[in-house]
């Protein structure tokens, strides 16, 4: 099919995404003098922007690509996941308010900007095990959403809503429902990500899942890296980001097609991977073959880093872009 075609499919290609909710809090300022109280500038802020961040950027990347979204995960009863929200709903993204919670406070990321580079960040979250998205009322309501879905995309930033049972009982339920299950793993967690549909792991993320240790300055394994990441996680679809060097497309164990960058230039990576999994799954989703779908995931994280902060793409943007 075309690109405009399978661009079209999107709107009828409805998504689920699982993962860790954060929101992404910008304070844009200026520093002209150091502070008298320590060696540090003194930032005069000027402005503050939100938006949303780790699988709620997922989400924000399906909905701009035209795709209908539902997103699970954990949003705390306080003021940034009241703006969260707000985010999320002007975004025409649904989320239910049985995930807003008084005990699990709203992921927030502050980053301190001055002209344009990125000074500090402030995290705010409470420990990984109070986000676990694995009673059986999260999974049970999950499951039911899987029978109308096109996809589960599970977005794991290691802030603790992805567990083994959640992966188990996705698996469980691909059968029954059919759904495509992706997943952006987290190598470091040791989850077992074993079987899965897609799996999108950047150059360091699949040394370590084919259990590979070299130097920074030695040549990328790739062969090696896409043989062991077969044998460890037999997944349906393997594709495999490497930043400038574009992507390596894998079939049984094998490079099947390497994708050089379209990127024209570089402005934040922010969020990057996750337009890549975001495009990836949607256009799997509507029909395209895996190939096909990683030309376009190409395409739309070229856009994406040119733009600053975590950033969404439009299949508009898409057509008119000229890699």
């Amino acid at each position: 099919m075309t690109g405009q075609e399978l661009l079209d499919h999107f709107k009828e290609t409805p998504v689920l995404v699982v993962g860790d909710l954060m929101l992404d809090h910008y304070l844009w300022g200026d520093a002209t003098r150091i502070s008298p109280e320590a060696p540090v500038p003194v930032v005069a802020q000027v402005r503050d922007t939100y938006t949303a961040g780790g699988a709620a950027n997922v989400a924000m990347n399906l909905a701009s690509l035209g795709a209908p979204v539902e997103l699970f995960g954990w949003i705390g009863r306080d003021t940034p996941g009241d703006v969260l929200t707000g985010v999320l709903s002007s975004n025409n993204i649904a989320f239910d308010a049985r995930w807003r919670s008084a005990e699990k406070p709203t992921i927030e990321k502050t980053r301190v900007m001055v002209r344009q580079q990125q000074l500090c960040r402030i995290d705010r979250e409470a420990h990984r095990e109070v986000y676990a998205f694995d009673s059986d009322e999260c999974l049970s309501l999950l499951e039911k959403k899987m029978a109308t879905a096109k996809a589960v995309i599970v977005s794991d930033y290691a802030k603790g809503v992805v567990t083994e049972k959640l992966l188990s009982r996705l698996i469980e339920c691909r059968e029954s429902t059919g759904c495509l299950i992706a997943v952006d793993p987290k190598p470091k967690r040791k989850l077992n990500v074993k079987g899965m549909d897609l799996i999108t792991p950047n150059r360091d993320e699949s040394l370590q899942m084919a259990g590979i240790s070299i130097d920074p300055h030695e040549p990328f394994p790739e062969e090696e890296v896409v043989r062991g990441i077969s044998d460890n996680y037999a997944p349906r679809h393997l594709v495999v980001t490497l930043g400038a060097d574009g992507m390596l497309v894998c079939d049984e164990g094998k490079v099947a097609h390497r994708i050089p960058t379209v990127a024209r230039e570089v402005f934040d990576v922010s969020g990057a991977g996750d337009t890549v999994i975001s495009t990836l799954t949607l256009a799997l989703a509507a029909g395209a073959s895996v190939e096909e779908a990683a030309h376009l995931a190409n395409r739309a994280a070229g856009i994406a880093i040119g733009k600053l902060g975590t950033a969404t793409v439009t299949p508009q943007e898409i057509l008119d872009y000229e890699g």
